[in-house]
């Protein structure tokens, strides 16, 4: 593992347990040259997810790519990176569970809907207005009523 300060290829394991969710191993290792600490991630190598867009085109299902539209929706809210975290793994892992090698991006949306409502509200907002695309304020005003009434 190279290590991200020094870029030296060899680290010791001076930690290792796994994350609350069971899914990955978190490790702290200990650089060989410049002593550092860092942390990695080990995961078990699945099958790539397909997302199918709007205009039918595929790509892989990418992290970071709906990390960045969480980050924006949660933007001045109370919201850290570790709940991001949080529920990118739920998504994936609940689209792991469908055992579908493809799925639409409309149902990565919902998915990331569900798990964000119960985070924070405005974000859930922000980033429904991003995914629904909204067409004009009557539609935005239905699902800020949706959401009320589920309270």
């Amino acid at each position: 593992m190279k290590c991200p300060f020094c870029g030296y290829e060899e680290s010791k394991v001076v930690d290792s347990r796994p994350t609350d969710d069971g899914e990955k191993i978190r490790r702290r290792r200990e650089c060989f040259n410049c002593a550092k600490r860092f942390t990695t991630y080990e995961i078990v190598e699945s099958m790539p997810i397909i997302v199918i867009k709007r205009d039918s085109s595929r790509e892989p299902f990418n992290r970071e790519k709906l990390a960045n539209g969480l980050m924006r929706a949660c933007e001045k809210r109370p919201v850290s990176v570790d709940d991001i975290d949080s529920i990118i793994d739920k998504v994936e892992a609940r689209i792991c569970k469908t055992m579908e090698r493809e799925i639409s991006s409309a149902k990565v949306g919902e998915y990331t809907l569900e798990f964000l409502k119960y985070l924070d509200e405005v974000a859930y907002v922000r980033f429904a207005s991003v995914y629904k695309q909204f067409k004009d304020i009557h539609s935005f005003m239905s699902e800020l009523q949706k959401l009320l009434e589920e309270k």
